[in-house]
């Protein structure tokens, strides 16, 4: 009788938030719609936008949503790196690892909060931009985008790192528009390993490991593991502050996780 309550009650919340879901992802489209630009701006890709914030409302959903059991937005990226071996086999290096890197707007339900739907749309948009303008040059793959959090896929470590330095770089020089009026601090995490194994278990715990690098992160921090540091080809070539040593939720031992004092490299050098 008990078994057959919580199924009955699992059953009922499962409905109700998938209800919600479709109510998010409409009303994020019609916000999407009314900042919408001119024909005589740079064009947006209105859907794929549309898609990536219906993420976003699930991730948090998924943060708060019942009894807490439902996964973080950095969780997700992770999880949806499975849908795109293929794009990923692209950036595999020759000795078969791939560098990741996860970014996350720090405190972004508060954020959100505070500037309502329209303006929280908007910094979304323009900290998309800022991050993909800055990827492309050092030939990253982005697998996935919620919004909020990027996963990036590269062929070598002195990609993803520059590539961060010179995010964190942009940010750091308020540009204009939405950006300059509302600062964001993004946290950053690196790692390097098996992109993809016979039966899946490298490509997960890789995947897996990078994400929760990102989450030890502070605010403004590029994070890297032993992997990447020891993969640079020069790694004397980067500043790195004082060292830690955590436990990683889900996985075995102790890593040690390297801050990267990247606002004394200027991108232009590197």
């Amino acid at each position: 009788m008990v078994v057959s309550v919580v199924a009955v009650v699992a059953s009922g919340a499962a409905g109700v938030l998938a209800v919600l879901l479709v109510r998010q992802r409409r009303r994020y489209d019609r916000l999407l719609a009314s900042t919408r630009p001119r024909p005589e701006s740079t064009p947006l890709q209105g859907t794929h936008k549309a898609v990536q914030l219906a993420r976003t409302t699930a991730s948090r959903l998924r943060r708060h949503g019942v009894g807490g059991l439902l996964m973080s937005s950095l969780d997700d990226l992770a999880r949806w790196a499975a849908e795109d071996r293929a794009g990923l086999l692209r950036v595999t290096a020759s000795d078969g690892t791939v560098t990741f890197m996860f970014t996350d707007i720090e405190n972004s339900t508060a954020l959100n909060e505070q500037l309502g739907d329209k303006g929280w749309v908007r910094l979304l948009k323009a900290h998309d931009a800022l991050v993909r303008r800055h990827i492309e040059p050092h030939k990253g793959y982005i697998v996935k985008s919620q919004g909020d959090g990027f996963m990036i896929a590269f062929s070598t470590p002195a990609q993803a790192l520059t590539a961060a330095i010179a995010i964190q770089h942009a940010l750091a020089a308020r540009p204009k528009g939405a950006l300059r009026k509302t600062p964001i601090a993004v946290r950053i995490g690196l790692h390097r390993g098996p992109a993809v194994s016979r039966n899946g278990d490298y490509f997960g715990r890789t995947v897996a490991l990078a994400a929760r690098v990102a989450a030890q992160a502070k605010a403004e921090e590029i994070l890297i593991t032993e992997e990447v540091l020891d993969a640079l080809p020069d790694p004397a070539a980067f500043r790195t502050t004082e060292s830690r040593t955590t436990s990683l939720k889900g996985l075995t031992g102790t890593h040690s996780l390297h801050p990267v004092d990247w606002a004394v490299h200027t991108p232009q050098a590197l």
